[in-house]
C-alpha cells in the first residue's frame, strides 16, 4: 500500500512537471521553472529587496550625477544638451544671418556649463531619498516598469532639487556670463529688425533643463542595471536583478 501511494505520488508529480513543460523543449522549461521557484525576486525578503534597490539607486543616481557634472556632461550629450529658449530658438536663424551666430553659441555652451556646476548639489538630496525608501516602495520599484525608481525620484526630489538648483545655476550664470552675455544678446534683437525678445527668466529655464536631463541620466543608469548584467556591480544587485 505504501509503495503504491510513493507511486501515486511520484506520477502526479512526473504529471505536473510534464503539464508546466509543455511544448517547449523539457530541459530548458524544467529549469526555468526550478530556477523561478527558488531564485526569482518574489522569493527574497523584503528586507534583501529594499538593500538591492537601495545600493542599485546610489550606484545608478551617483553616476548620473557624476556624469552630468563633468566637463561637457551636458553639452557634449545631445540628449540633454539645453539649448536657446523658444524665445530665441525662433530668431537663431536670423541672429546668425546678422552675424551673432558665435553670440548664441557662447550663451548656449554658457547655460550648459551652468547646468553642469549645479549638477553635484543633487548628490546628498538623492542620497536622503533613498534613505527614506520604505520595503513597500522598493518592492514596487522593483517589480516596475524599467523607470519606476526614476519616477520615485522625480516625485520625491524635484522639489527638493528646484531648491537646491536655484542658487547654484544662478551662482554659475554670474560665474560663467549666462546673464551677461543673455542680457546684450537680447539688447542686440531688440535694435535689430528681424523682432525684439520678451522678459524671460533664463534661470529658471535652465534650472528646469538642467533637471529634466539629470532625471534622463538617472533613467539611462537605472535601465543598465535592470537590463546589463555587466551594470550589476556587486553580489546584492545580482541576487536582486539578476533573475
Amino acid at each position: 500500500m505504501v509503495k503504491t501511494s510513493i507511486r501515486f505520488a511520484l506520477g502526479s508529480a512526473a504529471l505536473v512537471l510534464l503539464v508546466l513543460v509543455g511544448a517547449a523543449p523539457a530541459h530548458a522549461q524544467l529549469d526555468r521553472w526550478l530556477r523561478g521557484l527558488s531564485g526569482s525576486s518574489a522569493g527574497l525578503s523584503d528586507a534583501k529587496i529594499a538593500d538591492g534597490l537601495k545600493q542599485a539607486l546610489q550606484i545608478g543616481t551617483g553616476n548620473a550625477v557624476s556624469l552630468t557634472s563633468k566637463l561637457d556632461g551636458y553639452l557634449a550629450n545631445e540628449a540633454i544638451k539645453i539649448l536657446l529658449p523658444d524665445n530665441l530658438r525662433t530668431l537663431e536663424q536670423g541672429l546668425r544671418l546678422v552675424g551673432q551666430g558665435a553670440r548664441v553659441d557662447e550663451l548656449v555652451v554658457s547655460m550648459n556649463r551652468a547646468a553642469e556646476r549645479a549638477a553635484p548639489a543633487a548628490r546628498s538630496i538623492f542620497v536622503d531619498a533613498v534613505g527614506a525608501m520604505s520595503f513597500d516602495d522598493a518592492r514596487t520599484i522593483l517589480q516596475g516598469g524599467q523607470t519606476a525608481a526614476t519616477e520615485y525620484f522625480k516625485d520625491k526630489t524635484t522639489g527638493k532639487l528646484t531648491t537646491a538648483f536655484a542658487p547654484a545655476v544662478e551662482k554659475a550664470m554670474n560665474e560663467v556670463g549666462v546673464t551677461r552675455q543673455y542680457k546684450e544678446l537680447t539688447g542686440t534683437l531688440r535694435a535689430l529688425p528681424i523682432g525684439g525678445a520678451d522678459a524671460f527668466d533664463l534661470d529658471r529655464y535652465v534650472v528646469t533643463k538642467a533637471l529634466d536631463g539629470l532625471f534622463v541620466v538617472v533613467a539611462e543608469e537605472e535601465k543598465k542595471i535592470r537590463t546589463d548584467p555587466a551594470a550589476r556591480v556587486t553580489d546584492l544587485l545580482k541576487d536582486v536583478f539578476g533573475r
